[in-house]
Formats: C-alpha cells, sequence, structure tokens
C-alpha cells in the first residue's frame, strides 16, 4: 500500500513548526528536501504533485532519470558524494550541490559550470570514519582557499549526524557545524556567504531544527522507500 504523501507532508511541516516554536525560529527558514533515491519516478512526480518542489538525490544516474521524467518547478539537489569526473553530466541540472568537500571536486565544478553553483561544503563534524567531508579543523583553510573558483559559491554547510538514540551526539554534531557556519559567516566573503546548514535526516531532523538547520533532507519518513 502506497503511503499517503498528503499525510507524511503535513506531519513532517507540523514537526518542523513545532521545532522551530520551541527554540523561538521562524518555520519559513526551513527548506524540506524530499530525498526520492529509493523511490520510482512515478513517487518522485506525486510528491513535486502534492508540493514537493526540493527534491534529493545522491547517485547522478538517479538524478539525471528524474530530471528528464518529472515534470513541474523543480529545484534538484544532489546530496551524495560527487565524483570529479561526473560534475560534467551533473553542472547544468543542479541548483545545490551538497557534498563540495575537495579542491579537485570545486576546481572541477569551476571549469564545467556556465554560472556561480550554490554548494554546501561537507563536514564530517561526527568523527566517523565511514563518512565523507573535512574534519572540523580543516574547513577554515579550505573555504579560503576556494576565492580563485568564482563559479563555486559556498552558500552553507552540511553534515551527516551517526545513527544513534542518544540526542546527545545529534546535538553535538549538528552543533558543532552551527559554531563554524557561524565563525565562517562573519568573515562576511562574497564567495562563501555561508548562511545556511544543511543537516537533518529522516530520524533527526527536528532535533537539527532545534540546533539550527536550514535545510533537512527527508527521505523514508515522506516519500517512502518504494
Amino acid at each position: 500500500m502506497s503511503l499517503s504523501l498528503e499525510a507524511n507532508l503535513s506531519t513532517i511541516l507540523n514537526n518542523v513548526r513545532q521545532s522551530c516554536e520551541k527554540v523561538g525560529r521562524n518555520h519559513d527558514e526551513i527548506t524540506v528536501i524530499g530525498v526520492t533515491k529509493y523511490v520510482t519516478i512515478e513517487r518522485a512526480q506525486e510528491a513535486v504533485d502534492k508540493g514537493i518542489c526540493h527534491l534529493g538525490e545522491n547517485r547522478l544516474e538517479g538524478l539525471i532519470d528524474k530530471y528528464q521524467h518529472v515534470t513541474g518547478k523543480v529545484h534538484w539537489h544532489f546530496i551524495g558524494s560527487l565524483q570529479s569526473r561526473k560534475v560534467k553530466d551533473l553542472i547544468d541540472k543542479v541548483d545545490m550541490i551538497h557534498s563540495l568537500d575537495r579542491m579537485s571536486l570545486a576546481k572541477e565544478i569551476h571549469k564545467r559550470a556556465t554560472k556561480s553553483i550554490d554548494c554546501f561544503v561537507q563536514v564530517n563534524t561526527s568523527g566517523e570514519e565511514s563518512k565523507h567531508g573535512l574534519h572540523p579543523d580543516d574547513v577554515h583553510s579550505f573555504i579560503e582557499k576556494l576565492a580563485p573558483y568564482t563559479n563555486v559559491r559556498v552558500v552553507g554547510l552540511m553534515t551527516m549526524a551517526p545513527h544513534v538514540d542518544d540526542e546527545s551526539i545529534l546535538r553535538q554534531t549538528f552543533s558543532t557545524l552551527r559554531a563554524l557556519r557561524d565563525d565562517i559567516n562573519k568573515k562576511q566573503l562574497d564567495y562563501a556567504p555561508c548562511s545556511y546548514l544543511s543537516m537533518g535526516m529522516s530520524n533527526d531532523y527536528q532535533i537539527a531544527i532545534e540546533e539550527g538547520a536550514t535545510h533537512i533532507r527527508i527521505g523514508t519518513k515522506l516519500v517512502g522507500s518504494n
């Protein structure tokens, strides 16, 4: 039986409002990205038809397939690890890349893009070896080195929390990213306004919002998994 997208979306938006109210934020600050990597083109289309205008994919093939077939006004987010050699096939289709984590990738984005591309720098704030992303201590120097690559615009930072139930660990993972974002934002760099935080998924997005998330990436609890 197909999960009701309308019911799922209503629940998530209600939770977003509650989390924002809890910490004195405006719920309009939150962008809900429907992660469609586990669902069909038809399900992704249904999501757009129900008003979900931000879709996220973590594989190039999945994004291109849905990009070619899903109709309507869609903002496409690439949220997975991106190989430099695949940038040329992706660059004209995405609105945001959430996984900038190395200089070779920045150079390729700059080379292939015909306009400035909004990017999140991915940071490994959990310390897990299985996670991609820069070490927090390396973020400042990395962003400073991006200055010559004018087609790369750092709009924020992204992280993935560990799959644990310990709320204190989740909060630490998210608050570390927020502190980094705040420090970079204060520099007022034209090419790196760094005002956004991409963090929070199906199991932890409410905590992420309380810790400052602006973009949450919701898959199974929104569109399902098949």
